[in-house]
């Protein structure tokens, strides 16, 4: 079994989550009118469904926080939640489509904004050893809110991807973003056959096999931070991404495509 993943600090995380999802605010902000009807690369999902999914992101942690906390100590542990979350993409999908339609931009901007702010107010004096019920089962809030930086570089990738379009991803929301995802894949592929570098973030060992010890790795994969997370939320596919040279790959155990995508 891989190590436990370090937790991140929650002031961090919480100050990271507000950034990224701030920016995406103003980004938004500044996407004219007729961009909303505009299509996106998720299937049947327009600009306004996405900013409406943005929304639905946010108000997450105050409405979870509002309920009470729930019985018991079993908690979810973050990789189970975010390799979870294709199990509920039909769900999402159907939410977000009902609640932009009929929705002006105007209207899709304020709701982004009133939840931006009532996710401020409720992390003012909140915990994350504070448990929060959630879709998939009760989890840390900190652990939660690791799910929200993920959410939120996913989605400002995908925002980037309309033309004219332009996001760029908090570099600490980017930093907790690919630790998250590269813990994942060690629980996801357990083992330490494969060496997974994403410099400068960070790199675990991977997939069952002989176990390296010292000297280079016989099986090293290395990808940039946004190719990474691309790959592990199902955004680019792992022969294009080696094909162009976004990923090297090295080694007889280095083709990670059976476990792609993690989200």
């Amino acid at each position: 079994m891989p190590a436990a993943p370090r937790r991140p600090q929650f002031a961090d995380v919480t100050q990271a989550c507000v950034r990224q999802w701030t920016a995406l605010a103003e980004s938004v902000d500044e996407l004219p009118d007729d961009v909303f009807p505009e299509p996106t690369r998720l299937p049947g999902w327009r600009v306004s469904e996405l900013v409406a999914h943005f929304a639905a992101c946010v108000n997450a942690v105050p409405l979870r926080l509002a309920e009470p906390t729930p019985a018991g100590r079993e908690t979810l542990a973050l990789s189970a939640y975010l390799t979870a979350l294709p199990t509920a993409g039909e769900v999402i999908a159907k939410r977000e489509v009902e609640s932009a339609e009929g929705q002006k931009p105007s209207q899709l901007r304020e709701s982004l904004a009133l939840a931006l702010m009532s996710l401020s107010a409720a992390l003012a004096d909140a915990s994350g050893d504070r448990v929060v019920n959630t879709r998939f089962g009760a989890m840390r809030l900190d652990d939660f809110l690791v799910t929200r930086c993920v959410e939120g570089v996913v989605h400002g990738l995908d925002l980037a991807q309309v033309p004219g379009v332009v996001t760029v991803s908090d570099l600490d929301a980017l930093r907790i973003t690919t630790r998250a995802l590269l813990d994942a894949m060690a629980e996801k592929a357990p083992g330490r056959s494969v060496e997974l570098r994403v410099p400068p973030i960070a790199a675990v060992q991977c997939v069952e096999g002989p176990r390296h010890t010292r000297g280079t790795p016989p099986n090293v994969v290395e990808t940039d931070p946004n190719t990474w997370i691309e790959l592990a939320a199902g955004r680019i596919r792992w022969r294009d991404a080696v094909a162009d040279g976004r990923v090297r790959a090295s080694g007889d155990r280095s083709d990670l495509r059976a476990y792609l995508p993690l989200l």
